[in-house]
């Protein structure tokens, strides 16, 4: 029997978050930053950006942070006090377009199991719109959760166990986080509000080792050149226009008339073979008009 070889297949926008849930399990105590670096690799496209839009006590809050600090903010959830992390998608839209894929997820939680200061569990409850690249490593482009509620978790044993003493019960009673997040990562993403702005000048240090001070009088310098001299636009190649000449009745009356006299050879030419048909049919004449061209001003 012959048998046909399977075409390959993209693998599915969701499948995705399942293996970065397993990827994030997979965690260790002894993971450094380039584990973390590993990570936002794998799952993550270079120019990504990844945005979290709640709203606490003060105000709604809305935090954007680049490629380079996503790492760092998925470490920040597990340094206060996390010892796992999974997001569960339901009833999730998928969307195709040319060059990517969009997941709106109206119904995700984010859970966090938490050890200390006590063991809770914690359910961040909110929409998670994701843009994935349409390639082989289908990597998030975009991130988007903006979280609606969260639900703190205390095991009943716990409580019971802790009965009989007042200070342990208004101990537990108290949230352990801020709309589902961690002071940790809240003080992390308040921090990065300095730090993205600030991501053209390390990258500037980092590569032509020069010091803080140079390397914001160079940033300062080229975005003043960009506006004081922005790049100009090609300039364009003036256009004429032709002189058209309504001729073609008067040539063709003319190769007529020629013909007839070589026909007829040596016989004497009428008064009326004289005479052309263009003296009595007028040639149309078009002005010029001389169309300059000009560069647009920038």
């Amino acid at each position: 029997p012959f048998y046909r070889r399977h075409t390959p297949y993209m693998v599915q926008p969701e499948y995705r978050i399942y293996e970065m849930n397993k990827r994030l399990q997979s965690r260790t105590e002894d993971s450094d930053n380039l584990w973390w670096d590993a990570f936002a690799t794998e799952f993550f496209e270079d120019d990504a950006t990844l945005t979290l839009s709640f709203c606490l006590e003060d105000g709604p809050k809305r935090y954007t942070i680049g490629r380079t600090l996503i790492p760092r903010y998925f470490s920040t959830v597990f340094e206060g006090g996390v010892t796992d992390l999974y997001y569960i998608l339901k009833h999730s839209k998928e969307s195709y377009h040319n060059s990517s894929i969009t997941v709106d997820c109206d119904q995700c939680a984010m859970v966090t199991q938490h050890g200390k200061p006590m063991f809770t569990k914690v359910c961040t409850e909110g929409r998670l719109i994701l843009e994935f690249t349409f390639d082989d490593l289908m990597r998030i482009k975009t991130w988007h959760f903006t979280i609606r509620q969260y639900r703190e978790l205390v095991p009943r044993s716990i409580l019971a166990m802790h009965a009989q003493d007042p200070q342990v019960l208004d101990q537990l009673s108290k949230n352990i986080t801020r709309m589902g997040l961690t002071n940790f990562t809240l003080n992390y993403l308040r921090l990065c509000v300095i730090l993205e702005p600030m991501q053209e000048l390390m990258s500037r240090h980092k590569t032509y080792n020069l010091s803080p001070r140079d390397c914001l009088k160079t940033c300062l310098f080229q975005k003043w050149q960009r506006m004081v001299a922005p790049p100009a636009e090609p300039t364009r190649q003036p256009t004429t226009k032709r002189r058209k000449r309504k001729n073609s009745t008067s040539s063709t009356s003319n190769s007529s008339a020629g013909n007839t006299a070589n026909s007829t050879g040596s016989k004497k030419k009428t008064p009326a073979a004289n005479l052309s048909l263009s003296s009595q049919v007028p040639i149309a004449s078009i002005a010029r008009s001389p169309v300059s061209g000009c560069a647009l001003r920038t």
